[in-house]
């Protein structure tokens, strides 16, 4: 699973690289993202692909407070999530991305007939506005870890559903990085079906545990 998240960081690094002149598909504009450089800079140096690669929550952590974003404390966290919460709830409403709080962690599912085609890890056209809206908010709390994680149904191999959730995930990883969110603050990961939140006996259930889930967790000391 290493072995993986490094390849999937090391080709989400290069393809920022490549394509960072290319146009981009939401807006339409062609312009070079400092973001990209960031990418190439951090795979060079190490750094940002070995928070990645061992997606240690310490680690992140530690890197995002020695780049001077602040850590939470105290009645500050929660305080800091529901606002970020509150926001999350105003810009997803009616688009099928549900919003769950575990404690202070903040929950985003993305079912995966909304965000993706059937058997395809390309995210849809009419999806960019959707995961756009998520940026925003993104951008406004920074101070939080982003773990990007992809699920299939139990139809087909495990071998092939567990690449398949692997690139459903850094699918969203990649475009959030290309849109400004620094991969310091990232991780991405795949299930495959090991996960499943409803029973793989109908199509309705087969659908609910095909999705994207983004757990958003707060940026603490320690």
């Amino acid at each position: 699973m290493r072995t993986t998240l490094c390849i999937v960081s090391i080709l989400i690094a290069v393809s920022l690289f490549l394509g960072g002149c290319a146009t981009d598909p939401y807006t339409g504009e062609k312009k070079m993202s400092k973001t990209a450089w960031g990418s190439i800079i951090g795979t060079v140096g190490g750094a940002a692909v070995g928070a990645a690669v061992t997606g240690h929550e310490d680690r992140r952590k530690g890197m995002l407070i020695g780049a001077g974003v602040g850590a939470l404390s105290g009645a500050g966290v929660g305080y800091y999530m529901d606002r970020q919460e509150a926001k999350l709830r105003e810009q997803l409403q009616g688009t099928g991305v549900s919003v769950t709080r575990q404690g202070d962690i903040l929950v985003l599912n993305m079912p995966g007939h909304v965000t993706f085609e059937f058997d395809s890890y390309n995210i849809n056209a009419g999806f960019y506005d959707v995961l756009n809206s998520v940026v925003i908010v993104l951008k406004e709390y920074e101070k939080t870890l982003i773990n990007i994680s992809g699920h299939t149904d139990s139809i087909g191999s495990d071998a092939y559903n567990q690449t398949l959730s692997e690139r459903r995930a850094a699918s969203v990883g990649q475009y959030f990085i290309s849109q400004g969110i620094t991969n310091m603050r990232i991780m991405t990961q795949g299930f495959g079906k090991t996960r499943p939140i409803a029973s793989n006996d109908t199509d309705a259930g087969r659908q609910l545990n095909r999705r994207v889930e983004l757990e958003l967790v707060p940026l603490t000391e320690g």
